[in-house]
């Protein structure tokens, strides 16, 4: 597999590498409480934000199983990050990969995740080879269920109370689809 086309516009969006730069953006978001409770951790502090900026500038050499990229999200035009979009390889030999994204909910409702989870996937299955790319998020992320259907992924599986987000019980939905099924709802 190789690595995406990036910097990569859409008509409203720039999805780019993050670089260090980038710090006080990705704090602004990612250290929420309200953001990490779907991630079923603690927010993130500063420090480790930092910490993973070293790491996403990095890059990774999406390869092997576990490996993931992390593209920023910029509305055009601006320098500001908004939020992320995350590719993991979860199988390389079976090429699943599964998509996520987080955005600063001070940008909430102007279809930015989906815009920018679209082009991500579009590129995952064109330069990556993607066979099946897959969500799984809390069932109470509205939100993100939204993005999924808008994506044209179906829903797979309902996992009950299969994560402990610290008192709380949490379950999963589990949103997929194919490359062939992605290609033929482009065509159309």
């Amino acid at each position: 597999m190789t690595m995406l086309s990036l910097p990569f516009s859409t008509e409203r969006l720039l999805l780019r590498m993050f670089t260090p730069d980038d710090l006080d953006d990705l704090y602004a978001y990612q250290g929420l409480p309200e953001v990490a409770r779907y991630l079923y951790r603690e927010p993130l502090t500063r420090e480790r934000c930092a910490q993973s900026l070293t790491r996403r500038a990095a890059g990774t050499a999406w390869a092997e199983d576990g490996d993931d990229l992390v593209v920023a999200v910029c509305p055009v035009g601006e320098a500001t990050v908004v939020g992320e979009v995350v590719l993991k390889l979860t199988s390389a030999r079976a090429r699943q990969v599964e998509i996520g994204w987080i955005f600063n909910p001070a940008y909430g409702g102007r279809g930015y995740a989906t815009e920018a989870a679209r082009a991500t996937a579009a590129l995952a299955f064109a330069e990556l080879g993607v066979h099946r790319l897959f969500a799984r998020l809390d069932v109470l992320n509205t939100g993100s269920v939204r993005v999924c259907e808008r994506l044209g992924m179906r829903r797979e599986a309902h996992l009950v109370e299969n994560d402990l987000d610290n008192e709380r019980w949490g379950s999963e939905y589990v949103y997929a689809t194919l490359a062939r099924e992605w290609n033929a709802d482009r065509a159309q």
